[in-house]
Protein backbone atom coordinates (compact mmCIF):
# COMPACT_ATOMS: atom_id res chain seq x y z
CA UNK A 1 0.00 0.00 0.00
CA UNK A 2 1.49 3.42 -1.01
CA UNK A 3 0.53 5.97 1.44
CA UNK A 4 0.56 9.42 0.35
CA UNK A 5 0.61 12.94 2.02
CA UNK A 6 -0.85 15.90 0.99
CA UNK A 7 -0.11 19.38 0.62
CA UNK A 8 -2.97 21.71 0.92
CA UNK A 9 -6.39 21.57 1.91
CA UNK A 10 -8.64 23.29 -1.40
CA UNK A 11 -11.38 22.03 -2.76
CA UNK A 12 -9.36 20.20 -4.98
CA UNK A 13 -7.74 17.93 -2.42
CA UNK A 14 -10.68 16.89 -1.96
CA UNK A 15 -11.65 15.72 -4.94
CA UNK A 16 -7.86 13.94 -4.90
CA UNK A 17 -9.05 11.97 -2.05
CA UNK A 18 -12.13 10.72 -3.56
CA UNK A 19 -9.87 9.80 -6.15
CA UNK A 20 -7.50 7.58 -3.91
CA UNK A 21 -10.15 6.20 -2.48
CA UNK A 22 -11.44 4.31 -5.95
CA UNK A 23 -7.82 3.24 -7.03
CA UNK A 24 -6.15 0.01 -5.18
CA UNK A 25 -3.10 0.13 -3.74
CA UNK A 26 -3.14 3.67 -2.10
CA UNK A 27 -4.32 5.42 0.75
CA UNK A 28 -3.92 8.97 2.10
CA UNK A 29 -2.14 8.93 5.11
CA UNK A 30 -1.76 12.55 6.21
CA UNK A 31 -2.65 16.12 5.31
CA UNK A 32 -0.18 19.14 5.75
CA UNK A 33 -0.81 23.05 6.10
CA UNK A 34 1.21 25.37 7.73
CA UNK A 35 -1.72 25.96 9.97
CA UNK A 36 -2.13 23.05 12.38
CA UNK A 37 -6.14 23.03 13.03
CA UNK A 38 -6.97 23.28 9.31
CA UNK A 39 -4.79 20.71 8.71
CA UNK A 40 -6.38 18.38 11.35
CA UNK A 41 -9.53 19.65 10.33
CA UNK A 42 -9.33 18.90 7.02
CA UNK A 43 -7.98 15.45 7.89
CA UNK A 44 -10.97 14.32 10.00
CA UNK A 45 -13.35 15.69 7.08
CA UNK A 46 -11.80 13.38 4.36
CA UNK A 47 -10.57 10.55 6.74
CA UNK A 48 -7.09 10.99 6.78
CA UNK A 49 -5.76 9.25 9.53
CA UNK A 50 -2.78 11.83 10.39
CA UNK A 51 -1.53 15.46 9.90
CA UNK A 52 1.51 17.50 9.67
CA UNK A 53 2.56 21.15 10.27
CA UNK A 54 4.26 22.19 6.71
CA UNK A 55 5.88 20.03 3.99
CA UNK A 56 9.03 19.27 6.07
CA UNK A 57 7.37 17.87 8.50
CA UNK A 58 5.23 16.07 6.15
CA UNK A 59 8.24 14.62 4.54
CA UNK A 60 9.84 13.71 7.40
CA UNK A 61 6.67 11.73 8.70
CA UNK A 62 7.22 7.67 8.62
CA UNK A 63 3.77 6.73 7.11
CA UNK A 64 4.43 8.99 4.58
CA UNK A 65 5.91 7.47 0.93
CA UNK A 66 4.67 9.56 -1.86
CA UNK A 67 3.55 13.64 -1.37
CA UNK A 68 0.70 15.31 -3.47
CA UNK A 69 0.90 18.86 -3.69
CA UNK A 70 -2.28 21.32 -4.50
CA UNK A 71 -0.63 24.29 -2.95
CA UNK A 72 -0.46 27.34 -4.74
CA UNK A 73 1.63 27.34 -8.24
CA UNK A 74 4.01 30.07 -6.86
CA UNK A 75 5.08 27.71 -4.33
CA UNK A 76 5.33 23.95 -7.08
CA UNK A 77 9.09 24.28 -7.64
CA UNK A 78 10.87 24.66 -4.11
CA UNK A 79 8.11 22.24 -2.92
CA UNK A 80 9.06 20.08 -5.66
CA UNK A 81 12.59 20.70 -5.41
CA UNK A 82 12.16 19.53 -1.14
CA UNK A 83 10.56 16.34 -1.76
CA UNK A 84 12.69 14.81 -4.71
CA UNK A 85 15.81 15.44 -2.23
CA UNK A 86 13.81 13.60 0.35
CA UNK A 87 13.79 10.83 -1.91
CA UNK A 88 10.14 10.86 -2.14
CA UNK A 89 7.78 10.57 -5.47
CA UNK A 90 5.61 13.49 -5.89
CA UNK A 91 2.82 14.08 -8.12
CA UNK A 92 2.26 17.78 -8.00
CA UNK A 93 -0.95 19.66 -9.53
CA UNK A 94 -1.36 21.52 -12.69
CA UNK A 95 0.46 23.67 -13.66
CA UNK A 96 3.62 21.77 -12.73
CA UNK A 97 5.47 25.10 -12.48
CA UNK A 98 6.04 28.36 -13.75
CA UNK A 99 8.01 27.77 -16.48
CA UNK A 100 9.15 25.13 -18.88
CA UNK A 101 12.59 25.68 -17.52
CA UNK A 102 11.20 25.37 -13.69
CA UNK A 103 9.86 21.78 -15.17
CA UNK A 104 13.10 20.68 -17.48
CA UNK A 105 15.07 21.91 -14.27
CA UNK A 106 12.82 19.61 -11.77
CA UNK A 107 12.95 16.41 -13.95
CA UNK A 108 16.54 16.42 -14.47
CA UNK A 109 17.10 16.67 -10.44
CA UNK A 110 14.28 13.88 -10.07
CA UNK A 111 15.41 11.68 -12.91
CA UNK A 112 18.94 11.96 -11.25
CA UNK A 113 18.03 11.05 -8.27
CA UNK A 114 15.61 8.15 -9.32
CA UNK A 115 12.66 9.74 -7.61
CA UNK A 116 8.96 9.91 -9.87
CA UNK A 117 7.88 13.20 -10.49
CA UNK A 118 4.73 13.87 -12.61
CA UNK A 119 2.01 16.21 -13.34
CA UNK A 120 -1.46 15.64 -12.48
CA UNK A 121 -2.71 16.56 -15.61
CA UNK A 122 -6.06 14.48 -15.30
CA UNK A 123 -7.27 14.90 -18.57
CA UNK A 124 -4.60 13.24 -19.70
CA UNK A 125 -5.71 10.22 -18.27
CA UNK A 126 -9.28 10.54 -18.84
CA UNK A 127 -10.69 7.50 -21.26
CA UNK A 128 -12.57 10.36 -23.18
CA UNK A 129 -9.51 11.77 -24.91
CA UNK A 130 -8.40 8.38 -25.48
CA UNK A 131 -11.68 7.82 -27.39
CA UNK A 132 -10.96 10.87 -29.08
CA UNK A 133 -7.30 9.60 -30.24
CA UNK A 134 -8.83 5.95 -31.43
CA UNK A 135 -11.50 7.93 -33.57
CA UNK A 136 -8.89 10.33 -35.48
CA UNK A 137 -8.06 8.05 -38.23
CA UNK A 138 -11.62 8.18 -38.95
CA UNK A 139 -11.50 11.68 -40.08
CA UNK A 140 -9.32 11.47 -42.73
CA UNK A 141 -6.52 14.36 -43.21
CA UNK A 142 -6.88 16.58 -40.59
CA UNK A 143 -7.57 20.36 -41.45
CA UNK A 144 -8.46 21.88 -38.44
CA UNK A 145 -8.83 21.61 -34.60
CA UNK A 146 -10.78 23.87 -32.19
CA UNK A 147 -10.47 22.93 -28.35
CA UNK A 148 -11.74 25.31 -25.75
CA UNK A 149 -12.71 25.31 -21.94
CA UNK A 150 -14.55 28.36 -20.78
CA UNK A 151 -16.12 28.34 -18.16
CA UNK A 152 -16.78 31.25 -15.36
CA UNK A 153 -15.49 31.08 -11.90
CA UNK A 154 -17.34 31.95 -8.84
CA UNK A 155 -14.48 33.81 -7.79
CA UNK A 156 -14.17 36.34 -10.21
CA UNK A 157 -17.19 37.91 -8.00
CA UNK A 158 -13.97 38.88 -5.89
CA UNK A 159 -12.63 40.41 -8.28
CA UNK A 160 -14.96 42.55 -9.84
CA UNK A 161 -15.66 43.96 -6.13
CA UNK A 162 -11.95 44.97 -5.76
CA UNK A 163 -10.72 41.80 -4.00
CA UNK A 164 -7.81 39.56 -4.52
CA UNK A 165 -8.65 35.43 -4.83
CA UNK A 166 -5.66 33.40 -5.22
CA UNK A 167 -6.85 32.42 -8.34
CA UNK A 168 -6.83 35.08 -10.41
CA UNK A 169 -3.66 36.55 -8.32
CA UNK A 170 -0.70 37.07 -10.44
CA UNK A 171 1.60 37.12 -7.54
CA UNK A 172 0.83 33.43 -6.72
CA UNK A 173 0.91 32.33 -10.08
CA UNK A 174 -2.43 32.94 -10.92
CA UNK A 175 -3.75 33.08 -14.45
CA UNK A 176 -6.95 31.92 -16.73
CA UNK A 177 -4.32 30.11 -19.14
CA UNK A 178 -2.62 28.30 -16.14
CA UNK A 179 -5.90 26.66 -14.82
CA UNK A 180 -8.01 26.28 -17.46
CA UNK A 181 -5.70 27.24 -20.74
CA UNK A 182 -3.55 24.42 -20.30
CA UNK A 183 -6.31 21.65 -20.50
CA UNK A 184 -6.97 22.64 -24.40
CA UNK A 185 -3.13 23.38 -24.72
CA UNK A 186 -2.39 19.77 -23.29
CA UNK A 187 -5.17 17.94 -25.26
CA UNK A 188 -3.88 18.90 -28.58
CA UNK A 189 0.02 18.31 -28.13
CA UNK A 190 -0.95 14.86 -26.53
CA UNK A 191 -3.05 14.48 -29.78
CA UNK A 192 -0.53 16.11 -32.50
CA UNK A 193 2.18 17.32 -31.15
CA UNK A 194 4.68 19.89 -31.07
CA UNK A 195 3.00 23.14 -33.66
CA UNK A 196 5.11 24.86 -35.72
CA UNK A 197 4.12 28.14 -34.34
CA UNK A 198 2.23 29.71 -31.84
CA UNK A 199 0.41 32.90 -31.74
CA UNK A 200 -1.68 34.01 -28.87
CA UNK A 201 -3.59 36.69 -27.19
CA UNK A 202 -4.93 37.16 -23.39
CA UNK A 203 -7.35 39.72 -22.32
CA UNK A 204 -6.63 41.18 -18.83
CA UNK A 205 -8.68 41.63 -15.85
CA UNK A 206 -8.59 44.08 -12.93
CA UNK A 207 -6.40 41.25 -10.55
CA UNK A 208 -3.59 41.72 -12.49
CA UNK A 209 -3.91 38.77 -14.69
CA UNK A 210 -5.72 37.17 -17.49
CA UNK A 211 -9.58 36.46 -17.65
CA UNK A 212 -9.29 34.59 -21.22
CA UNK A 213 -7.60 34.46 -24.03
CA UNK A 214 -7.00 32.51 -27.19
CA UNK A 215 -4.05 30.89 -29.32
CA UNK A 216 -3.69 29.76 -33.37
CA UNK A 217 -0.85 26.96 -33.08
CA UNK A 218 0.33 26.10 -36.55
CA UNK A 219 0.82 22.58 -37.92
CA UNK A 220 1.94 21.39 -41.35
CA UNK A 221 -1.38 20.89 -43.13
CA UNK A 222 -3.92 22.51 -40.44
CA UNK A 223 -4.90 24.54 -38.10
CA UNK A 224 -5.39 24.78 -33.96
CA UNK A 225 -7.17 27.60 -32.55
CA UNK A 226 -7.64 27.04 -28.57
CA UNK A 227 -10.19 29.13 -26.34
CA UNK A 228 -10.14 29.13 -22.63
CA UNK A 229 -11.56 31.11 -20.43
CA UNK A 230 -12.80 31.85 -16.25
CA UNK A 231 -14.55 34.97 -16.85
CA UNK A 232 -17.48 33.93 -19.30
CA UNK A 233 -19.13 30.33 -19.87
CA UNK A 234 -19.81 28.22 -23.39
CA UNK A 235 -22.20 25.73 -24.73
CA UNK A 236 -19.71 25.47 -27.55
CA UNK A 237 -18.37 22.13 -27.69
CA UNK A 238 -14.50 21.22 -29.54
CA UNK A 239 -14.32 20.27 -32.77
CA UNK A 240 -11.94 18.47 -34.79
CA UNK A 241 -12.19 18.74 -38.60
CA UNK A 242 -11.04 16.36 -41.21
CA UNK A 243 -11.11 15.61 -45.12
CA UNK A 244 -13.63 12.74 -44.26
CA UNK A 245 -15.29 13.77 -41.70
CA UNK A 246 -15.41 15.96 -38.28
CA UNK A 247 -15.77 14.72 -34.46
CA UNK A 248 -17.40 17.23 -31.62
CA UNK A 249 -15.72 16.44 -28.20
CA UNK A 250 -18.24 17.98 -25.32
CA UNK A 251 -15.99 18.64 -22.61
CA UNK A 252 -11.80 18.70 -23.74
CA UNK A 253 -10.81 18.48 -20.12
CA UNK A 254 -13.42 15.06 -19.66
CA UNK A 255 -15.12 13.61 -22.93
CA UNK A 256 -17.97 11.77 -22.29
CA UNK A 257 -20.00 12.09 -25.52
CA UNK A 258 -18.45 12.37 -28.94
CA UNK A 259 -20.27 13.36 -32.33
CA UNK A 260 -18.62 11.13 -35.45
CA UNK A 261 -19.68 12.35 -38.41
CA UNK A 262 -18.79 10.79 -41.61
CA UNK A 263 -18.68 13.27 -44.62
CA UNK A 264 -22.31 12.78 -46.55
CA UNK A 265 -23.32 10.51 -43.92
CA UNK A 266 -25.47 9.90 -40.66
CA UNK A 267 -23.93 11.43 -37.48
CA UNK A 268 -22.93 8.78 -34.78
CA UNK A 269 -22.63 9.10 -30.91
CA UNK A 270 -19.97 7.76 -28.99
CA UNK A 271 -20.64 7.93 -25.23
CA UNK A 272 -17.77 7.25 -22.75
CA UNK A 273 -18.22 6.05 -19.61
CA UNK A 274 -16.91 7.77 -16.89
CA UNK A 275 -14.32 6.40 -14.47
CA UNK A 276 -15.16 6.51 -10.76
CA UNK A 277 -13.47 9.75 -10.12
CA UNK A 278 -12.77 12.55 -12.09
CA UNK A 279 -8.97 12.43 -11.15
CA UNK A 280 -8.61 8.63 -10.72
CA UNK A 281 -6.45 8.16 -13.60
CA UNK A 282 -3.88 10.53 -12.41
CA UNK A 283 -3.85 8.43 -9.20
CA UNK A 284 -3.46 5.07 -11.35
CA UNK A 285 -0.82 6.58 -13.12
CA UNK A 286 1.04 7.80 -10.21
CA UNK A 287 0.76 4.51 -8.38
CA UNK A 288 2.02 2.53 -11.53
CA UNK A 289 4.63 4.99 -11.92
CA UNK A 290 6.24 4.63 -8.40
CA UNK A 291 5.59 0.48 -9.25
CA UNK A 292 8.34 1.27 -11.89
CA UNK A 293 6.19 2.63 -14.99
CA UNK A 294 8.22 4.64 -17.64
CA UNK A 295 6.55 8.25 -17.15
CA UNK A 296 9.73 9.89 -19.57
CA UNK A 297 7.09 10.78 -22.12
CA UNK A 298 4.56 12.40 -19.95
CA UNK A 299 7.04 14.29 -18.26
CA UNK A 300 7.74 15.44 -21.81
CA UNK A 301 4.16 16.62 -22.50
CA UNK A 302 4.40 18.69 -19.79
CA UNK A 303 7.45 20.43 -20.85
CA UNK A 304 5.86 20.78 -24.34
CA UNK A 305 2.90 22.24 -22.71
CA UNK A 306 4.50 24.75 -20.61
CA UNK A 307 6.60 26.11 -23.47
CA UNK A 308 3.36 27.03 -25.26
CA UNK A 309 1.77 28.28 -21.87
CA UNK A 310 5.57 30.62 -21.53
CA UNK A 311 5.04 31.78 -25.33
CA UNK A 312 1.55 32.95 -24.79
CA UNK A 313 2.08 34.60 -21.41
CA UNK A 314 4.94 36.13 -22.83
CA UNK A 315 2.32 38.51 -24.78
CA UNK A 316 1.43 41.18 -22.87
CA UNK A 317 -2.23 41.74 -21.64
CA UNK A 318 -4.71 43.57 -23.90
Amino acid sequence: MIRIGIVGTSSISERFVEAVDAVDGVVVSRVASRDADRARSFADAVGAPGTAVGLDHLLAADDVDAVYLASPNSVHAEQIAAAVDAGIPTLVEKPAVLSADDWNAAVRDARARGVVLLEAMRSAYDPGLAAVRELLPRLGTVRRVSLRYEKRSARYDHVLAGEQTNIFDPALGGSSLRDLGVYPLHALVRLFGRPREVHGVRVGIASGTDGLGSALAVYDGFVADVAWSKITDTALPSEIQGEEGSLTIDAIDAPRRLTLTPRGRTPQVIEVDAPPSPMAGEVERFRDAIEGADVAEDQDLTALTLRLVDGVLAVPLS
